[in-house]
């Protein structure tokens, strides 16, 4: 802007005036000072994430088979709907088995939950497949399944195990399992040093081992395991939490393990009464902070 100068000492001086700008720049100086980057107040603090609220069920589901010798998945799958389980570790399962007839259990426990199934085939039976199995709401990022080392002839058993993506990109590794059922340890407990391996494979994510481990509280299957998990029931279960049989259950042999130290703490636990299958399933509402 040029200056004006006064030529009168009693003249007084003049007001400086704002430069004429064209009403385009006038326009593009209003539309910055409204602009996110140019205002000037204090950025927003981000919202802590909620905690993430989830059931787990551990449900040996004797090929569908129920006390009444009926085989009925309706039944199982109304159970598992029943008590909004998001995460079930199945044990006991067929695929194109005769006793079945060929039935592909896994695939039609899907369609009835609407959920996703992981199955593994741990030994072949009448001319099908057998093993475990997940039925899962959340995302599978990557699965396996390792059949145990036997140390005599029997049945092959197996531990099938996925990796959940979890709600806010949380992982978790979901175990299922069905241990020998003979009354000499040795196998339980070549078992679970084998699940101890791999949970010391896996050591930075949360992880839950949830089967039918042929074995009660207190017993040396159960002592074993307690070096590295925690039995959900133990925590926060009440009562005896018996498992089989499903008619007049007087033993608990179905587990939900949480590995120790983990972001995942039970609130609840509880077995739901049903004739669907020889044993009943534990249930446990879970919390990751």
């Amino acid at each position: 802007m040029i200056p004006l100068h006064s030529t009168s000492a009693t003249r007084p001086a003049p007001q400086r005036h704002a430069p004429r700008l064209p009403i385009a720049a006038w326009t593009l100086l209003a539309l910055l000072a409204l602009a996110p980057g140019c205002r000037s107040t204090p950025a927003s603090t981000p919202t802590p994430r909620e905690p993430l609220a989830f059931r787990v069920m551990s449900y040996n589901i004797h090929h569908g088979e129920g006390t009444d010798r009926k085989i009925d998945l309706d039944r199982i799958a109304r159970l598992i709907l029943e008590h909004q389980a998001d995460v079930v570790a199945l044990q006991e399962v067929d695929r194109g088995v005769a006793r079945t007839d060929r039935r592909d259990l896994p695939n039609e426990l899907a369609a009835l939950t609407r959920m996703t199934c992981v199955f593994s085939n741990n030994f072949a039976y009448q001319g099908g497949e057998y093993g475990n199995a997940v039925l899962t709401r959340f995302p599978v990022r990557t699965w396996t399944n390792t059949h145990y080392h036997m140390l005599r002839p029997g049945e092959q058993r197996g531990v099938l195990q996925i990796r959940l993506d979890l709600p806010g990109n949380r992982p978790l590794l979901f175990l299922s399992t069905h241990l020998d059922f003979r009354p000499d340890d040795a196998e339980r407990l070549s078992n679970i040093a084998e699940l101890e391996a791999i949970a010391r494979a896996q050591p930075d994510i949360p992880m839950l081992v949830c089967g039918d481990f042929n074995d009660v509280p207190g017993s040396p299957t159960h002592q074993a395991m307690a070096r590295l998990f925690d039995d959900a029931w133990q925590l926060v279960g009440q009562g005896d939490g018996f498992t089989i049989p499903s008619t007049k259950p007087n033993k608990r042999i179905d587990y939900i393990w949480i590995r120790r130290p983990a972001p995942l703490h039970p609130r609840h636990a509880w077995v739901p009464a049903s004739l669907a299958s020889d044993h009943l399933p534990p249930v446990v509402s879970l919390e990751m902070p």
